[in-house]
């Protein structure tokens, strides 16, 4: 496993060590069993058809259309209602940091991997390196343990790995999805706790997306092939209405590629993968006013760890998330509207060692031989529930939007394996997480104001150790709008002071053993770490305009400027048997010791630019955003932060022709290198795509990333002595057909 490269960026020996692919003939037979599902869901002619939508029914459904559709004909993404949103906003709309990723841009970007769907949100950054089938987001510089809270239709993603880089990964194929929202800082307080970085909400398909109106059933199948790296992708989806009360919706994909190629043309070994994943979800509405959405989503993945250029581990994966939501209201969503969520993820990690190899006993820090065969497993599930209401009414003229709601999560993690294996070092442990909370959105004329208080709890422990606390953390947000001319009303300007509370995780308290590859040296437990408390400061402008150069064109622009201070912040540090006062014994290997601890803060400011101009011609697009960040020691010492991403601008333009049935575009991104990140470099990627809806039933899309070929590394992935090169220049190609009737 060589030295583990942690958070805190202790590096002594380096390692070479990546994550890959491992080629399989699944293919066919993926092809066969994602024409199989279509069948499966598709009716014969003969079946009876369900029943048409009711009068009632269709009329709530076209103005539930009518209040998702911006005024102007364009549709800004900034003007999409956010599906996390607890009071139903779109983005221009919010009093924060928030941007909204939909089914549209999802399928121009041709993503095959989860940091691809978001390009361009500022202020984010995925971590994949050569794991491409895993993701770890990283916001305005804080990363992994849940201070950035990922939710896929509700369910917490929480699987944790000790390991070189990054620490938390989550797993979603690209092609289930329909929309990915973000709200940056720990403004979000009302969707879970931890989350003091920020929040992203994956929402994946429904039936009720992908039916036509007078549709009982319909079915679609895409085929994709990708230059680099040999990539086919093939999906198939099937939706069937059983009547205006019920539908279904299924969705399987099939991933396979080989290594890729960076832009130097050099094979960067580790890089393929094989992943199958799929997609169950039923809608059910027992009234006008009530829904029930029961759904599963899970993958099945495969590649090969590499070390020295050598295959060293094979590696399965099973992730599992199940969900079940209802929501309630009264007519007019006054007194009453009730979310209850309930989910269970379960994520299984196998490696088996492909060759024997030199590691230390955990125990003793002496040196034995791992022999071929040797397994090391991670199992980690997630239980989380979810219950909010919000009541909307008026006193004395003020207009009250008043969210009250509680929530908990569970986390359970087993490792186990060959004694000198990894999972040694990811501690198997329980920790439970719940909260309770009221928000209140008022609003008066040109005023709105957000007052909100969270309260926390925690608990985690071992056969060993035990700990908990608790906290209450307030949000105040104020917003004017305080022009009435016809170009400055959509003005508005917002101030911000938030608080957010997030518990240290199983790894940073319990790990404890010798590392295992490499040299030996120990990891010491920590039960005495105490949470992180995030403090924000944020101040923004939103602006919207209609009928500007043309009737029907629209502009959306948001910024803000951020101040967070993190205090107690977590850290990993190296220790010395030589001081008396680290608690680091003396033993085989190097004299030192790795534990996580407390830092006096560390503190990240930056400033955050999205905008979009859009009209009938096509659309532009410029985002931006600057991150900063160091730590403070409780001694006032400052040091550089591994975890800052770039900084970042991103412009988009696109042309729509042929009465908008063939958009062409394309997309340029400068990335600046981090502060204190010896192998970060600056770079520009310039990506280039065509979608051209041939008919009503076939779709062709086309895309070439990094067109200039550009050799560069993501700074997340870098160490002080090792790159992790991109891919270089990737033409995709794909063809979706649909039927339906």
């Amino acid at each position: 496993m060589g030295l583990m490269n942690w958070r805190g960026r202790f590096d002594v020996c380096g390692s070479d060590e990546s994550l890959g692919g491992r080629s399989t003939t699944r293919g066919m037979a993926a092809l066969l069993a994602s024409v199989a599902a279509v069948t499966l869901l598709t009716p014969p002619a003969s079946a009876q058809q369900a029943a048409e939508p009711t009068a009632k029914q269709q009329t709530a459904r076209s103005q539930k259309a009518e209040e998702t559709k911006p005024a102007p004909a364009g549709a800004t993404l900034l003007d999409k209602i956010l599906v996390l949103s607890r009071t139903g906003e779109t983005a221009i709309e919010s009093l924060a940091s928030a941007s909204h990723v939909d089914q549209e841009q999802l399928d121009r970007r041709m993503a095959t991997t989860p940091n691809e769907m978001l390009m361009g949100v500022p202020g984010v950054a995925a971590q994949a390196d050569a794991r491409r089938v895993s993701t770890s987001i990283n916001i305005r510089g804080l990363q992994d343990f849940g201070r950035v809270a990922v939710i896929v239709d509700g369910a917490r993603q929480n699987f944790k790995r000790s390991d070189h880089g990054t620490q938390s990964t989550f797993y979603i194929d690209p092609e289930l999805v329909k929309s990915v929202d973000v709200i940056r800082g720990p403004v979000a307080n009302t969707y879970g706790s931890g989350a003091i970085g920020g929040v992203v909400f994956f929402d994946t398909k429904d039936a009720e997306d992908f039916l036509k109106p007078n549709e009982t059933w319909a079915g679609s199948v895409t085929g994709r092939y990708e230059t680099n790296g040999k990539g086919w992708t093939t999906s198939a989806s099937g939706a069937y209405r059983f009547n205006e009360n019920w539908d279904a919706l299924g969705n399987i994909v099939y991933r396979n590629y080989d290594d890729y190629n960076d832009g130097g043309g050099d094979t960067v070994k580790g890089t393929g993968f094989d992943v199958l994943s799929g997609l169950l979800k039923t809608t059910i509405r027992p009234t006008d006013n009530s829904a029930l959405k029961l759904g599963w989503v899970g993958s099945s993945d495969g590649w090969n760890e590499i070390s020295g250029g050598v295959p060293v581990n094979d590696v399965d994966l099973k992730s599992n998330t199940f969900t079940a939501g209802y929501n309630i209201s009264d007519e007019d969503k006054s007194w009453l509207d009730l979310h209850i969520n309930t989910s269970y993820n379960k994520t299984n990690l196998d490696l088996t060692s492909l060759v024997a190899r030199k590691r230390f006993d955990p125990v003793t820090g002496l040196p034995i031989v791992l022999p071929a065969g040797s397994q090391s497993t991670f199992d980690v599930g997630t239980t989380g529930i979810d219950i909010w209401n919000t009541s909307r009414f008026e006193t004395g003229g003020l207009a009250h939007e008043l969210t009250y709601g509680g929530d908990w999560v569970g986390d359970n993690v087993k490792t186990g394996g060959t004694a000198g294996g990894d999972s040694f070092y990811t501690p198997s442990g329980k920790r439970n997480v719940s909260g309770a909370y009221v928000q209140d959105k008022l609003t008066w004329d040109w005023l709105e104001v957000i007052a909100g208080l969270r309260y926390d709890n925690y608990s985690l422990k071992d056969d060993t150790h035990e700990t908990s606390g608790d906290r209450v953390s307030p949000r105040i947000t104020v917003g004017v709008s305080p022009f009435e001319s016809a170009s400055l009303a959509g003005l508005q300007f917002y101030g911000t002071y938030a608080e957010g509370y997030r518990s240290p995780s199983l790894t940073e308290t319990l790990i404890s053993g010798n590392h295992p590859a490499g040299v030996s040296f120990p990891f010491l437990p920590n039960p005495n770490l105490r949470p992180e408390t995030g403090k924000t400061t944020e101040f923004g402008v939103n602006y919207k305009q209609n009928d500007i150069l043309e009737a029907g064109d629209a502009l959306r622009i948001k910024a803000a400027y951020f101040n967070n201070n993190v205090d107690d912040y977590i850290d990993g540090v190296t220790l010395s048997p030589f001081d008396p006062t680290s608690g680091c014994p003396f033993g085989p290997g190097i004299p030192i010791c790795f534990q996580y601890q407390n830092f006096a803060k560390a503190k990240f400011n930056g400033f955050e630019l999205e905008g979009v101009y859009d009209a009938a011609w096509g659309y532009a697009g410029l985002s931006a955003s600057i991150t900063n960040g160091h730590t403070v020691s409780y001694k006032g010492v400052e040091a550089d932060l591994a975890t800052i991403p770039s900084s970042q601008v991103t412009a988009q333009l696109g042309l729509r022709f042929l009465e908008d049935k063939l958009t062409v575009g394309g997309e340029v991104q400068y990335n600046g290198k981090p502060k204190g990140n010896a192998v970060a470099k600056d770079y520009t990627l310039v990506n280039a795509f065509a979608s051209y809806q041939a008919t009503d039933n076939l779709k062709v899309d086309f895309r070439a990333d990094n067109l200039f070929d550009v050799k560069y590394a993501n700074p997340l992935n870098g160490s002080t002595t090792v790159a992790v090169y991109e891919p270089g220049i990737a033409l995709k190609l794909a063809a979706t057909m649909r039927f339906g009737g």
